[in-house]
């Protein structure tokens, strides 16, 4: 019997761990019953304490351990094994629902796990909503609480409004044609003032700034107008010293074309551009269509338009992809001069590769310029069947 223990104990140690050998030899004494311990202990070379305190682990359990048994992979497979198209199908269905910030590394979808699986079983995909949170919670999705965004009243069409500018995007990318999100960053105060952010210093050197922003004590205003190129991850910055007018954004859109876009779309014959729907480039802005139909007539292009819905400005992908990193780039630094403020938007890079191009436009723009019913008529303007006063076409006039 003893000879035995011995036997089983070097068959089984390599195969097993610290607590496991403590357990087999605990059961080996409680089988021999009187004098078990020290048997088991001169047979296998465990100390009579390490013996004992196996028994009373196991005179201790209630349950089985709650380690595997089963080897790993075992059991049933889960339906993304069996069926690797789950991933692409569930990809299709959140793309277009995405919100949040793109470029971070948690999102989330105004879809729910239910109504996901739903939609999945709809196209033959056997998934339950707790693979569905698994699949998510591996892209890097997770469950958040609400977050205060909404700039105004919500419109009905809000989301059907994302997901047609989504495919519209997408439709004009797989034809090589560019397609550019436009705006407007704040204005800046040029001169010695405070900007928000901190830098490294060191201890008791901080940067020296004005008191007061007094508008006075500067050398005017910074307008930066963004373009920023969706399929390339480029910007082009114009910085005005006037007025944030259509014409200046239309200007602003025909030097990236000019110095940027012609050159990289060099057979496109259609633009596309998204932007929020107020300001200078607002939906309502008669001046922002004449000045497009003018650049329209210029270029020799087709002009799509899709304005975002009222109270979404914030999702707009210049906000987050150009403007969130010059801000960035600038933190902590005064903006003393316009040349300062150009060089540092052009020095705006990210580990993805975004670069920028700026330059400062120093044209007088006149602000309150009136379009009359007659221009208007008189523009070669197609309005889409949905939501026309969002989405519309501006083609060459002949």
């Amino acid at each position: 019997m003893e000879n035995q223990i011995s036997e089983r104990f070097k068959i089984l140690q390599p195969f097993l761990n610290e607590k496991q050998i403590r357990l087999l030899c605990a059961a080996e004494a409680i089988v021999l019953k009187h004098g078990g311990i020290e048997k088991v202990s001169k047979q296998t070379g465990l100390s009579r304490t390490t013996v004992s305190n196996g028994m009373k682990q196991i005179s201790e359990l209630s349950k089985v351990p709650s380690e595997r048994i089963r080897k790993e992979g075992g059991g049933r497979k889960k339906a993304i094994e069996k069926d690797p198209k789950i991933i692409e199908e569930l990809d299709k269905l959140i793309e277009p629902a995405l919100r949040g910030e793109p470029d971070s590394a948690l999102q989330w979808t105004s879809k729910s796990l239910r109504k996901l699986s739903e939609e999945l079983k709809s196209r033959s995909f056997e998934v339950s909503h707790k693979l569905v949170g698994e699949l998510l919670k591996v892209k890097g999705f997770s469950l958040q609480a609400n977050r205060k965004t909404d700039e105004g009243k919500g419109h009905e069409d809000r989301d059907a409004q994302f997901e047609f500018i989504h495919y519209r995007l997408k439709e004009f990318q797989a034809n090589g044609q560019p397609v550019i999100s436009v705006d407007a960053k704040k204005k800046e105060l040029v001169g010695n003032f405070k900007n928000n952010g901190k830098e490294w210093h060191k201890k008791g050197t901080p940067t020296q700034v004005k008191v007061y922003d007094f508008k006075s004590d500067s050398q005017g205003l910074a307008i930066p107008y963004g373009v920023y190129d969706l399929t390339n991850n480029e910007g082009w910055v114009s910085v005005g010293m006037d007025h944030d007018t259509a014409e200046f954004a239309v200007e602003s859109i025909r030097k990236w074309w000019n110095k940027m876009g012609k050159e990289l779309y060099k057979k496109a014959d259609k633009l596309l551009i998204t932007a929020d729907g107020g300001g200078s480039n607002g939906r309502r802005n008669r001046l922002w269509k004449r000045q497009l139909q003018e650049l329209s007539n210029e270029l020799g292009m087709e002009i799509h338009m899709c304005h975002f819905p009222p109270g979404t400005s914030k999702w707009n992908k210049i906000e987050h992809r150009l403007f969130s990193y010059i801000s960035q780039n600038w933190r902590e630094k005064p903006l003393i001069s316009y040349e300062v403020v150009v060089n540092l938007i052009a020095s705006t890079t990210t580990k993805k590769g975004l670069t920028v191009k700026c330059e400062l436009d120093n044209r007088k723009y006149e602000t309150g310029k009136k379009v009359t019913e007659s221009e208007m008529t008189n523009l070669n303007l197609e309005m889409d069947e949905f939501h026309g006063e969002w989405n519309y076409v501006i083609k060459p006039q002949k």
